[in-house]
Formats: C-alpha cells, structure tokens, sequence
C-alpha cells in the first residue's frame, strides 16, 4: 500500500465507522427487536394445533426462507409504491429485515419450545396453572436459555444482511463504502475497509456469544 492509498484508508476509516454507528447497528438493533416479537407471535401460532392459526404462519415462514432477503428488500421499498404504499428507506429497511428475522428465528424459538421437557407442562396443570401462565413463567424462560446461541447467530447475521440497505440509499457502513469509492476510483481498498470494519463488528458480536454462552450453560440441563 502506498503512501497515497494508506492516507485515503485512514482518511475514510472514521466516515465507515460512523456508517456503522449511526447506520449499520441501529437497524440491526431496531430489526433484531421487531424481528424476534414476530417470531415468537409465529412460533406461538405454530404450537397452537388450531389450524387456523398454524397454517398461516407456517405460510410465513415458508415464503420468507424461500425467497432471498434482496428480493423481499426490493417488494417493499420498489413495489409497494406501486399499490399505493410509499416508505422511506429506513422504514422499508427496518420493515424487511424484521419480516426476514421473524421468519428464520420463529423456527427457532418454536425449536426451543419444544425441547423443554412435557413433565415442565403437566407440572404445571397439575398445580392448577394455566397454559398461558405455564409458557410465560415456566417454559419461555427455559426456552429462552436454549435459542440463544442459534438466536445470537441470527443476529450477527442481520449485521452483515444490512450492507444490502445501501441499495435503496439507507446509509450504513458499505453505503459510506460506496460514496467514497465513487469519488475516489478507489473500489478494491474502499470495499476492503468496509469489510474489515464488519468484520470487527461480527468478531466483537461472537465474542459477546461466547460469554453469555458459558453463562447460561450452567442452568442448561445437559
């Protein structure tokens, strides 16, 4: 690396990562959140045995883990409008990603419901609970221990999957990325940073894993 490239790397180091810090973790964030709210709505109706409920969300997630999240991204910000519904970018952004998220982690959390043991549920009717009172005091939590790994990796996943927010002009870390790029000619290195700069994020993410993994592993009955 040249002396004329090192100075432009350093120069648009900062600009990417405040991409990522105003751009690339908030939507995680926000679609993360939306996305595992959904998911547990879905895993719920899954477990339901009323078809009614069942059918529809198994619906949901078929069509959402059968469609690539580009495609999903591209319906709502450009093929809405075309029924009469316009967003901005951020809101379509966060609407897809949370749409995506919802349909990965209900199989999941449905997953972890299920492995709970069924003594958990008939000790719970034997003392009188109810199932609504029983899966929100006794069977969620022990859930909960079991989806977070495969839930972690879920979102260190969307991390990455909001680089494709650059193509409806959210601006996020690639985005940054491609505005310099664009003005520099400077393509190879420009990209190389922005995945480095992701690359921090998801290593820091994995370590974070890790930790609440080996914590949560001593209530997790083996």
């Amino acid at each position: 690396m040249n002396q004329t490239s090192w100075e432009l790397f350093t120069s648009s180091l900062w600009p990417i990562v405040e991409g990522a810090i105003r751009g690339t973790i908030p939507l995680t964030l926000a679609s993360f959140a939306i996305g595992l709210v959904l998911a547990l709505a879905l895993a719920l109706m899954r477990i339901s045995g009323r078809w009614w409920l069942s059918g529809p969300a198994r619906a949901y997630i078929s069509v959402v883990r059968g469609t690539p999240l580009l495609v999903q991204l591209f319906v709502i910000f450009y093929g809405l409008p075309t029924i009469g519904i316009v967003l901005d970018p951020w809101p379509s952004a966060i609407a897809a990603f949370s749409i995506n998220v919802g349909g990965y982690a209900a199989e999941v959390i449905r997953a972890a419901i299920l492995s709970v043991p069924k003594g958990q549920w008939e000790a719970a009717y034997m003392i009188g609970m109810p199932r609504s009172v029983a899966l929100r005091r006794i069977i969620l939590p022990q859930a909960a221990r079991v989806s977070v790994p495969p839930l972690s990796n879920t979102f260190i996943s969307l991390v990455k999957d909001t680089s494709l927010a650059s193509l409806i002009l959210v601006t996020e870390a690639f985005r940054k990325a491609q505005e310099i790029a664009s003005s520099t000619n400077e393509f190879m290195l420009l990209y190389v940073e922005a995945a480095a700069v992701y690359w921090v994020i998801c290593l820091a993410l994995s370590a974070a894993q890790g930790s609440i993994e080996k914590k949560l592993d001593r209530y997790v009955a083996h």
